[in-house]
Formats: structure tokens, sequence, C-alpha cells
């Protein structure tokens, strides 16, 4: 568990849902996560699947309270300035009465006013904090000197193939905001965890190279969201705090760097 710079507690490892469809896939891998421990979903609009997550929370049993749930605020719904309208959306499709956390999901035109709409969601008490996804450093500062809300986070691309580290160091430093990785395993086509350098790592602790990645992860002060529909898989990716990584392991892992983006470059997209 982590706490966020405005107070409320986030689980540093959860269930990513991106790609995952709409229907049986999607409410398994939620349900089977839920059960498996997890306490952290994290979805979007545009992924498609709000309504499977929702059924997956109700059919894990537990209660809503028991669940911290991220959604996201869509590219086009940014530019139509329609932020409000999408948040309540996206809440009917969950089967929700509240958001733990809201995130603009791109810096695309008009993220300002989404923004100030999202400040009023949350002085309102409908969302339990807010932030962005793919803001690097330059956006986080204009959103710094426009707002005195701070994003409670800063959802980018890292992997240990794309570490994007010194965005990071300046998010934790400075600003005080923790950063969630997406495609923390590298992502599609990458063969990351057949890395060799990670197989050996893993030997050593009795270990998979997925469970070594988010591992270090983790110990980077990260938070965390590893996607996966197969139910041995999901829970393997959760048996991740019975042992730590050495200073050399963690350094060898770093240095796995690549420099080079698997996602779109959040100065340069075209959607």
């Amino acid at each position: 568990m982590t706490t966020l710079n405005n107070g409320v507690p986030i689980p540093q490892l959860g269930l990513g849902v991106f790609q995952t469809p709409e229907g049986e896939q999607t409410v398994n891998a939620v349900r089977w996560a839920l059960q498996a421990g997890y306490r952290h979903i994290d979805t979007a609009r545009i992924y498609g699947n709000e309504e499977s997550v929702g059924q997956g929370m109700r059919e894990s049993g537990l209660k809503r309270r028991q669940i911290f749930l991220t959604t996201k605020l869509w590219n086009d719904d940014i530019r139509a300035g329609r932020t409000r309208q999408a948040f309540e959306e996206s809440m009917d499709r969950l089967g929700t009465d509240y958001i733990d956390l809201y995130l603009i999901h791109w810096p695309v035109e008009g993220w300002q006013k989404a923004w100030e709409a999202m400040e009023e969601l949350y002085t309102q008490r409908r969302v339990r904090a807010i932030g962005v996804c793919n803001f690097q450093r330059h956006h986080l500062e204009e959103l710094h000197s426009i707002s005195s809300l701070k994003p409670v986070v800063d959802q980018v691309e890292s992997s240990p193939i794309f570490t994007n580290q010194p965005l990071i160091d300046y998010a934790h430093g400075e600003l005080r905001v923790d950063v969630e990785a997406w495609s923390p395993l590298g992502g599609t086509g990458t063969h990351l965890l057949s890395d060799p350098k990670l197989a050996e790592i893993g030997a050593r602790y009795g270990k998979s190279a997925a469970q070594v990645v988010i591992r270090w992860h983790l110990q980077r002060g990260m938070i965390v969201i590893p996607k996966s529909v197969h139910k041995e898989r999901i829970e393997q990716n959760f048996d991740v705090f019975d042992f730590q990584l050495s200073q050399e392991d963690m350094a060898a892992i770093s240095a796995m760097d690549t420099g080079r983006r698997v996602g779109a470059d959040p100065d340069d997209f075209d959607f």
C-alpha cells in the first residue's frame, strides 16, 4: 500500500485490463485477480470493457469499498469538453457511484479545461483522487502553474527496456507525485520476458522473469499494473512480496534500458 499525496491509500500492485475485450475474459480476469488478493483494478473508457470490470468486481464477492478502481477520460471527450458527462457514463458502465482515481488519458488539446472539470468532481467527492497519464515534465510543470491541486499520479510507459527514469525521478522528487507504470512487462512484441538475464536473476530467487520485473518496479517505488487474462499468470504476478532483489540485480535490470519507447510518444501522437 502506498499513500497518495492527498492522503488516499492505493495498493501498489494492481491488475490492468488494456486490450482485454468486453465479456467473459475481462469478467473472469477481474474476479480471479480479486480472489487472488489484488485490490486495485485499472481500466479506461477507451478499453471498452468498463461494464465487464464492474461485473467482475460484483462477482468477486468483495464490497465496493475494498477495491481501488481507476478509470480514464478519453481524448475525444477531452477535446469535446465533456469531462463530466464522460465521467457519469463511465460510472454507469462500471455500476458504481464513485471512482477512486480518475485520470486524463493523454495530454491532448483541451486537457487544461478537463482538469478544471476533474477538480470539481474531486471537490464534490465524486472521485477520491485525480491524476494524469502520459504527461511529460513540461506538461506537469504547466499543470502545476495553472492549478493548486496536484495530480496524485502520472501513469506512464516504464519497463526495463524503457525505464523513463528521469521523468520518474522528477515526479517523485520535486513534485511528490506517484508514478504508475503501464506496459510494465515490456508490452506486446518486445520479448522482454524471454531475456536470459531476467531468467538468470529469477533462478536465484525461484521466481519467473515477470515476477522479477514486477518486483523491480515495486522496489523503485512505482505503482504497477501488469495485465493478464490467464488465472495462473494473474496469481503468479501477485506472488512478489516474499523476496527482495539485491542492489546489484536492481542495477542489472535498469541497465537493460534502450531509451526507446514501445508505445506512443506523448509529444507526438495522432489519436
